[in-house]
């Protein structure tokens, strides 16, 4: 009986795995909950950017609403979007996949800028 051969990581692969704490030897979960992951932590992005610049600036004042009411919900939406954003990239790490790295960089991107939009946000309410 042979052991299969361990598989060699790159020091990239293995600083972001200690970074992310993905174990060693951890169950993979299974692919169709890391692609569920990923459309929703996405789509709560998307839904803050959607209520943050289109919605609240053109429906609040058209129902009398405060102008100032975005930034206060945006805020915890940008703040539940960049968890769910962090919890797809360990999920995708967890997972082994393939394309854990074009994700990883997918989800940087959205993060860095849902991250712009809550400072923007921050400032708006100071």
């Amino acid at each position: 009986m042979t052991v299969p051969a361990r598989k060699e990581r790159s020091a990239a692969d293995v600083t972001m795995r200690r970074l992310l704490r993905v174990p060693a030897e951890k169950p993979r979960p299974r692919e169709e909950d890391v692609h569920r992951l990923f459309s929703a932590s996405i789509l709560i992005s998307a839904l803050r950017c959607l209520l943050s610049y289109v919605a609240f600036p053109i429906l609040a004042p058209a129902i009398g609403a405060a102008g100032g009411v975005g930034p206060a919900i945006g805020i915890p939406i940008a703040l539940v979007a960049l968890y769910f954003d962090a919890l797809g990239i360990r999920r995708f790490w967890l997972a082994d996949h393939r394309y854990r790295w074009p994700i990883t960089f997918i989800y940087l991107a959205v993060m860095v800028l849902v991250a712009i939009l809550l400072a923007v946000n921050v400032s708006q309410l100071a």
